[in-house]
């Protein structure tokens, strides 16, 4: 089977040629088992559905996913507990985190804002494994955007674990950098030049002052803001003239060229119900098949504004080594924490119990490892720049 060649150009097309349309093999076990349909192409909205028995077309009910034999520990269904590291220095109320069948969530004393992955250790891991996999998409690079050398000001939204904004840093040593999140698990030990705030993103107006940073870095929201053009207008506003704001995104919804990924199979499933989730708590996880982020952009005002897309396959089916890594790390970061990723989504916003969750997830687990099933996720980075006349 053929390989997707890497993205030569951060124009927009559409798809780029990095995944070429693999050989056709037999479908995995887990399709077989499940109605015989290609799953939806890339342009696709999927319906979705919720445990509790709720019959949304396309979804399939939680009682569909019946116990499998266990291979080996890897396809326990949900992990040990973990808890979120404190800092001696934050309150109490900051530290209060919500806990959810045992994994802990951002504190909702501090915001109400309905961040959908935990805060612990076990999900602080898997983001790193997928930074890395995305440094390896952009040949080692940390951005897209043209940014000149002598910046002073950037700010990473949504940081997480911190570890771009520590890369960020530490690669623009002259440049004072600012990280916000909801939860303060960031390191203390960083650059002198990089400092973490709690912020909420989805509040408007945004606290910054007007036309203050140089660059303002935005990557994987999906899932987590109310409404994309209000968001990118608030990082209009706070961006310099002549600054650029860059987005990088996912799509939530696994796709296959070559009909490999069938219609009601785990990973078919897995983004349906992400996208009928999004509608129930009014936060689009398909931001990126739905294309909100370059209407955001060029709705906010932003000039020169360059979309570039990605193939990025799931698991190492690919021939051409780098996207075999590529995918390889994609895997590994989805399976070092596949609860954490939709625990909230299927219990809190789906309805399923925990026990259901479980069942779905030695089920999901098992496709996800078969090397047949040749799937891969959208990705889209969009930089524009605020015009240098803008105020």
């Amino acid at each position: 089977m053929s390989s997707p060649p890497p993205a030569k150009t951060p124009d927009k097309k559409s798809p780029s040629p990095e995944a070429k349309t693999p050989e056709k093999k037999s479908p995995s076990p887990e399709a077989k088992s499940s109605p015989g349909k290609k799953s939806p192409s890339p342009t696709g909205s999927p319906s979705s559905g919720a445990g509790a028995e709720t019959t949304i077309e396309g979804i399939l009910p939680a009682s569909h996913w019946q116990p499998i034999q266990q291979d080996d520990d890897a396809d326990s269904s949900l992990g040990d507990d973990d808890n979120a590291s404190s800092t001696a220095s934050l309150t109490s109320s900051i530290l209060a985190y919500r806990t959810v069948h045992g994994r802990t969530f951002h504190s909702d004393r501090i915001t109400d804002a309905q961040y959908w992955t935990p805060n612990d250790d076990q999900a602080t891991e898997a983001n790193d494994i997928i930074h890395h996999m995305l440094t390896l998409v952009q040949d080692g690079k940390l951005y897209r955007a043209p940014l000149d050398k002598s910046i002073t000001r950037a700010l990473d939204v949504g940081t997480g674990s911190g570890i771009w904004a520590i890369d960020f840093a530490d690669e623009h040593p002259q440049c004072q950098v600012l990280g916000t999140d909801l939860s303060p698990i960031q390191p203390t030990w960083v650059p002198p030049n990089l400092k973490f705030e709690m912020d909420d993103a989805t509040l408007v107006p945004w606290t910054f002052p007007q036309n203050h940073f140089d660059y303002i870095h935005i990557r994987y929201l999906f899932g987590s803001i109310p409404d994309w053009n209000s968001f990118i207008a608030q990082a209009f506003s706070c961006v310099k003239p002549g600054g650029w704001v860059e987005s990088y995104e996912a799509s939530c919804v696994f796709r296959s060229d070559d009909g490999t990924l069938l219609e009601g199979s785990p990973m078919d499933q897995w983004g349906r119900v992400f996208v009928e989730a999004g509608k129930k708590f009014g936060r689009p996880f398909d931001v990126v098949g739905d294309g909100l982020v370059p209407v955001a952009f060029r709705e906010a005002g932003f000039e020169e504004v360059n979309e570039w897309e990605f193939k990025c396959p799931i698991g190492g089916w690919a021939r051409d080594r780098k996207m075999k890594e590529i995918g390889e790390f994609a895997l590994a970061g989805i399976l070092q924490d596949i609860e954490g990723w939709i625990l909230f989504v299927w219990s809190q916003v789906m309805g399923w119990s925990k026990e259901e969750v479980g069942v779905y997830v030695a089920h999901l687990r098992r496709q996800l490892r078969d090397p047949n099933v040749h799937a891969y996720c959208l990705m889209k980075c969009v930089y524009g720049r605020k015009p240098v006349s803008a105020e």
